[in-house]
Protein backbone atom coordinates (compact mmCIF):
# COMPACT_ATOMS: atom_id res chain seq x y z
CA UNK A 1 0.00 0.00 0.00
CA UNK A 2 1.30 3.52 -0.87
CA UNK A 3 1.76 5.69 1.73
CA UNK A 4 1.31 9.47 1.00
CA UNK A 5 2.16 12.37 3.41
CA UNK A 6 0.49 15.34 2.37
CA UNK A 7 2.56 18.01 5.27
CA UNK A 8 0.89 21.28 2.97
CA UNK A 9 5.12 22.02 2.65
CA UNK A 10 5.92 23.07 -1.13
CA UNK A 11 8.93 21.02 -2.26
CA UNK A 12 12.13 23.28 -2.70
CA UNK A 13 12.81 24.17 -6.10
CA UNK A 14 16.28 23.21 -6.10
CA UNK A 15 14.76 19.93 -5.54
CA UNK A 16 12.49 20.54 -9.08
CA UNK A 17 15.27 21.93 -10.92
CA UNK A 18 17.36 18.78 -10.31
CA UNK A 19 14.17 16.47 -11.01
CA UNK A 20 13.83 18.83 -13.82
CA UNK A 21 17.33 17.55 -15.43
CA UNK A 22 17.45 14.62 -14.54
CA UNK A 23 14.26 14.10 -17.10
CA UNK A 24 15.51 15.94 -19.71
CA UNK A 25 19.04 14.30 -19.68
CA UNK A 26 16.75 10.81 -19.37
CA UNK A 27 15.06 12.31 -22.89
CA UNK A 28 18.14 13.21 -24.30
CA UNK A 29 20.00 10.02 -23.35
CA UNK A 30 17.39 7.66 -25.04
CA UNK A 31 16.77 10.25 -28.12
CA UNK A 32 17.73 8.39 -31.87
CA UNK A 33 17.29 9.34 -35.06
CA UNK A 34 16.59 5.61 -36.16
CA UNK A 35 12.91 5.46 -34.00
CA UNK A 36 11.33 3.77 -31.40
CA UNK A 37 10.00 0.66 -30.39
CA UNK A 38 6.15 1.23 -29.00
CA UNK A 39 7.73 0.63 -25.53
CA UNK A 40 10.03 3.22 -26.05
CA UNK A 41 7.53 5.74 -27.52
CA UNK A 42 4.91 5.06 -24.21
CA UNK A 43 8.38 5.45 -21.98
CA UNK A 44 9.21 8.72 -23.16
CA UNK A 45 5.91 9.97 -23.23
CA UNK A 46 5.96 9.30 -19.76
CA UNK A 47 8.69 10.63 -19.32
CA UNK A 48 7.45 13.89 -21.52
CA UNK A 49 4.41 14.26 -19.18
CA UNK A 50 6.46 13.91 -15.84
CA UNK A 51 8.97 16.32 -17.03
CA UNK A 52 5.35 18.84 -18.04
CA UNK A 53 4.30 18.87 -14.63
CA UNK A 54 7.18 19.35 -13.03
CA UNK A 55 7.79 23.01 -15.19
CA UNK A 56 4.46 23.67 -13.97
CA UNK A 57 5.40 22.78 -10.66
CA UNK A 58 7.78 25.56 -11.34
CA UNK A 59 6.07 28.10 -12.83
CA UNK A 60 7.54 27.19 -16.05
CA UNK A 61 6.56 28.06 -19.33
CA UNK A 62 7.31 25.84 -22.25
Amino acid sequence: MAIHCHSGQAMPAASLHEIHDMLTLALDATERPSGYSQTEREARSYVRAALRRTERLMGVRA
